[in-house]
């Protein structure tokens, strides 16, 4: 795997050698080796020939492909079916359904949607019930009641959404008062940037009208004195989080049940970014015990500049399906919770502050750069949170900054979300190197709180600005952010596509891109952003065998109908890791 090298000649060509690959992968033509005749398959041994004529292959280097035939982890051949003349032990005629590569999500926390599957699920429909303060109120004592949680112990949920609560606010710590006063209660915001909490859980942080907000958080206050209402924001949910959402307890079968919910969305790569080392440790035993059944790339997270990789572990190297690909930074919110750091005030503003109120960074410029400088230099591939565009500044200018100061080649440093970059920015992305990863089901979750208050119709128009980055050429990936959103990969697909919001209004129909591009985005793309582009991406002999079975062509399909289409099989390295007719109801 090639990582940045420290201290080579900065060359836009070299540079950009790894996208020119990737472009060759996407033209017409095609510039790979040619796809082997019937004479080549002759005594190959397959275990599984996949057969039919709704074969994507992402690779165009291989021309119209019928026929992809698997042996043990990896693609033995593809061709026409009629050039087989191999030997193999299943036989999967695909009539109307359609084989892919595995799907990648470009971003996401593994660990947290393995916590997230036993708490209390309070997020709006589709995903939740909750409705209203009363409804979440109620999802809160049942859940409570139906777990016969003992006094004294942590009660945690996730998922609820201010912008889509009929009061259209937080709960603070009298709504959650008046379901216990005998538990400590954090909810967890859909955003994972902001926290609700009761009075126990006020007073097991140490957090009272005499604590100052923390560099980078907010502890929100009653209207009427520095007493806090118990919403949190950002770094102040630092002391709470370690109360109850810490490594330890997390347990194996937690894990699986989380890998089983990305595989059954085609998922066979997932990521576990703004991770800890200790999760590492916990990630590393399971896989050498009883094995991972996707990939998994771990990015600890970086923000006190230390990256102690342990012992025996290699940077951007597999061991038992687990890898450290490199390190996470944080530069600001939530649009949605409206903490992003943007460079033009919020539509509307949160309650109580000033009507020029733009969010704020969780670091100081300085800082930033100082990390980024550091990372770069020492060929540390980074995924860099940015929402805002004033956050997104920030990034860039670090990159530029510590390119000039140490060329680097091919560094590939990702703007996690990129919610409101604009073209200016774009354009500089480009000539750094910089990959946008956009978080695309924005548009359907909350494109409408965009719209209306979060940043008003011209700016909500952009957000996730995919069209505008495939008119550079600046290639890009796509991500649900699991567990912020369900790792629905065609949900996602349908969002960058289609772009509809909850209302069934058009959002930014400019900005709309096609099925194919799409794909490309979650598929060879996100394989090349995590320097994998040689291993995964395309159904191509010698990569590995990560596919799946749609239900239906996704190209001979409208936008507005992708959400009709089903993950029918999941193959993870070769094996099956979820079948649609095996699953459980």
């Amino acid at each position: 795997m090639h990582r940045a090298a420290v201290g080579q000649t900065h060359s836009r060509t070299r540079r950009w050698s790894g996208w020119l690959g990737l472009a060759c992968l996407l033209t017409v033509a095609g510039c790979g080796d040619p796809v082997p005749d019937a004479a080549t398959t002759i005594g190959l041994h397959a275990d599984t020939l996949y057969v039919g004529r709704h074969i994507l292959t992402m690779d165009a280097a291989t021309g119209p492909v019928t026929a992809v035939a698997v042996a043990g982890e990896t693609i033995a051949w593809v061709g026409d079916r009629n050039d087989w003349r191999g030997h193999a032990g299943e036989v999967v005629e695909l009539g109307e359904r359609a084989l892919l590569p595995g799907f990648i999500d470009a971003h996401g926390h593994l660990s947290f949607l393995a916590r997230t599957l036993s708490l209390a699920n309070l997020a709006p429909p589709p995903v939740g019930p909750v409705t209203d303060i009363p409804s979440l109120k109620m999802a809160m004592a049942d859940y409570i009641a139906a777990r016969n949680i003992a006094r004294g112990e942590w009660v945690v949920g996730t998922g609820y959404d201010d912008s889509l609560i009929a009061e259209q606010r937080h709960p603070d710590r009298d709504d959650l008062d008046a379901v216990s006063t005998e538990h400590p209660i954090a909810l967890v915001h859909v955003s994972g940037h902001l926290m609700a909490t009761n009075s126990m859980a006020l007073r097991k942080a140490g957090i009272t009208a005499k604590t100052p907000n923390p560099p980078g958080g907010v502890i929100r206050r009653r209207s009427d004195s520095d007493e806090p209402d118990g919403v949190l924001e950002e770094t102040a949910m630092g002391p709470l989080t370690g109360l109850f959402l810490g490594d330890g307890g997390l347990t194996a079968k937690a894990i699986n049940a989380a890998l089983d919910e990305y595989a059954r969305f085609g998922v066979t790569t997932v990521q576990d970014s703004a991770a800890s080392w200790e999760l590492h440790a916990l990630l590393a035993a399971i896989a050498a015990d009883t094995g991972l059944k996707l990939d998994v790339l771990l990015f600890p997270v970086g923000m006190d500049g230390h990256f102690a990789i342990p012992q025996g572990v290699e940077l951007g190297s597999y061991r038992d399906r687990l890898q450290v690909a490199g390190t996470k930074l944080m530069l600001d919110g939530s649009p949605q919770g409206k903490t992003a750091y943007l460079s033009e005030p919020y539509h509307v503003p949160p309650q109580g502050l000033p009507d020029d109120y733009r969010g704020y960074p969780v670091m100081t410029n300085e800082r930033a750069k100082a990390l980024i400088a550091q990372y770069l230099a020492s060929g540390i591939p980074m995924q860099i949170h940015a929402n805002g565009d004033a956050a997104a500044d920030m990034l860039i200018d670090g990159v530029a900054a510590a390119l000039a100061q140490t060329p680097v080649d091919d560094h590939r440093t990702v703007m996690i979300h990129a919610q409101t970059v604009r073209d200016d920015q774009l354009d500089r992305m480009q000539t750094l190197g910089i990959i946008p990863s956009f978080f695309a089901a924005h548009v359907f979750y909350w494109g409408d709180w965009h719209r209306d208050s979060v940043l008003g119709p011209e700016r909500a128009a952009r957000i996730s600005p995919t069209a505008s980055s495939l008119r550079r050429g600046l290639p890009f990936t796509l991500h649900n952010d699991a567990p912020i959103v369900p790792p629905d990969m065609l949900r996602l697909i349908w969002a960058a596509t289609h772009r509809e919001t909850r209302s069934g209004q058009i959002l930014g129909e400019t900005q709309r891109i096609s099925i194919l591009d799409a794909l490309r985005a979650v598929t060879i793309n996100a394989a090349h952003q995590s320097f994998e582009e040689d291993q995964k991406g395309t159904l191509t002999p010698g990569k590995q065998a990560d596919l799946l079975v749609l239900s239906a062509n996704p190209l001979d399909t409208d936008p507005e109908a992708l959400l009709e289409l089903e993950v029918l099989r999941t193959v993870s390295r070769g094996v099956t890791v979820y079948d649609a007719e095996r699953a459980d109801p």
